[in-house]
């Protein structure tokens, strides 16, 4: 018998992940300027030249856009903040590596308008509900994330063992979120090198004499 049944079928699926792909890139550089209110099925439609009919298809309510707006760009983050420390041995140079990662993703606008996780903190941080939730999920992931890359440098002897992991980790997150707001506001690029060098200067004050030069002088 004939497999013609199952291929068209594959290729509806495929179409139909491709215009998921398509919406969801243009819905997370729009949240990252306008915020996740910005979204709406009607919209994305007549930019993208779909029929509504079809991103109603897809994503059925304006939440279940925005929450799948968040997904992508948890996908995107990774990608470019987290995947390329594959290989990289704990320590150190391997926290600095990832703060570097995150001041370029900011730095070179992989979302239109800076750090996507940023824009929408700020938009629904004192709402409530399943955006909301799913914004503070993601964002306690990455502290979290943060914090086990610090825990597992000072496991590997790279940094001095009372080192107060929850502070370092917050102060190397609001380094890096201040040069963001500063350059999305004001335009400000320099304020990624203030940050850099900021946030060098902590990892070198925690780091062991052994592992200090796993931080570069780049910064």
């Amino acid at each position: 018998m004939s497999g013609g049944s199952g291929t068209k079928t594959d290729g509806r699926v495929e179409r139909g992940n491709q215009t998921r792909r398509l919406i969801l890139g243009r819905t997370m550089d729009i949240a990252s300027v306008e915020g996740l209110e910005g979204l709406s099925l009607g919209r994305i439609a007549t930019e993208l030249k779909l029929s509504k009919s079809g991103v109603f298809a897809l994503f059925g309510s304006k939440e279940e856009l925005q929450l799948a707006t968040i997904r992508a760009a948890v996908a995107v983050f990774a990608d470019r903040v987290v995947a390329p420390l594959d290989g990289l041995p704990p320590g150190p140079g391997r926290v600095w590596a990832l703060c570097r990662n995150w001041l370029a993703y900011s730095s070179e606008r992989v979302f239109e308008g800076g750090c996507f996780f940023y824009a929408v903190s700020a938009e629904f941080d004192a709402r409530s509900g399943p955006v909301h939730d799913a914004i503070a999920r993601t964002r306690q992931d990455w502290v979290t994330y943060v914090e086990k890359e610090l825990t597992e440098a000072r496991m590997a002897g790279g940094l001095v063992e009372d080192v107060d992991v929850p502070q370092l980790a917050f102060e190397i997150i609001a380094l890096m979120e201040a040069a963001n707001a500063q350059s999305v506001l004001h335009g400000d690029t320099a304020a990624y090198g203030r940050a850099s060098r900021g946030i060098a200067r902590r990892l070198r004050a925690e780091a062991t004499d052994e592992a200090r030069g796993e931080i570069d002088d780049a910064a």
